[in-house]
């Protein structure tokens, strides 16, 4: 039998080991009916009494793992394109540190920084459609995408960072396309907007409508491309002329 069982023992992911060494836990009563365990092949993690090779098996050993098991959220990678650039990550967060976002990336590129560990399952990802940022191990094929198990996740992981990204809309001058992004490094001299393929140009005059979480933080304003990212990724935007109502927005979000 292949090594590619994993299974939870103290709050811990244990394996790849194979299926006879967890029957073997599990009659010995190192393991009970309420453990969870995970090959691939399988989208989540199921506990032991829901696996179909344990179901003619029994064991009473009350045993609680002091664990959290993410439920998956609706969307899944497998909805969209893996070549379209629409993912935004978080980082920071996983590792104690102050959060960045990045992107927008594609999926093949998603599954890059994760083989190079640039990325990992309690890095936060964002894509339109999305109420919040969700950690990316919490995404349904999340083991088929990134050929990986899928960790288990504690409440203060998911807790880490709730508040929702801090979208923008905006319209280039004489074009009638709407286009959207996460905005960053905002002060009331201007702002960073992560996009793809941004087609303005250093000059260009912009109107833009933020929305992030709460109303009293959303704002309307209107100015110059001052820098533009590598590979249209984004641009850096300079306020013209804001208004007392901008400003106020703009402080309030800062302060907090």
């Amino acid at each position: 039998m292949s090594s590619n069982w994993y299974y939870v023992l103290n709050g811990q992911r244990q394996g790849p080991v194979s299926l006879e060494e967890v029957k073997g836990l599990y009659s010995d009563g190192s393991l009970n009916e309420q453990d969870y365990v995970w090959y691939k092949g399988l989208e989540n993690w199921v506990k032991i009494e829901d696996a179909p090779e344990f179901q003619e098996s029994s064991n009473e050993i009350p045993v609680e793992p002091e664990i959290s098991i993410p439920e998956p959220i609706s969307f899944s990678f497998s909805d969209r394109s893996s070549t379209d650039k629409i993912y935004y990550i978080k980082v920071g967060a996983d590792r104690g540190q102050e959060e960045v976002e990045y992107g927008p990336f594609n999926v093949d590129t998603l599954v890059k920084l994760y083989k190079e560990n640039r990325v990992n399952a309690k890095t936060f990802l964002f894509t339109s459609g999305m109420a919040n940022w969700s950690l990316l191990s919490e995404f349904s094929d999340f083991a088929s995408v990134f050929d990986d198990a899928p960790p288990e996740i504690k409440e203060e992981d998911k807790r880490a960072f709730k508040r929702k990204p801090f979208i923008a809309r905006m319209f280039i001058q004489n074009d009638q396309k709407v286009y959207e992004g996460i905005c960053r490094d905002v002060s009331i001299g201007g702002m960073q907007v992560l996009i793809d393929s941004f087609p303005g140009s250093i000059g260009d005059a912009i109107d833009i409508n933020v929305h992030p979480e709460t109303l009293e933080h959303s704002f309307v304003a209107s100015g110059k491309i001052v820098r533009v990212l590598e590979g249209g990724q984004g641009f850096s935007f300079r306020f013209h002329n804001l208004n007392d109502e901008a400003l106020s927005a703009i402080s309030s979000y800062i302060s907090e």
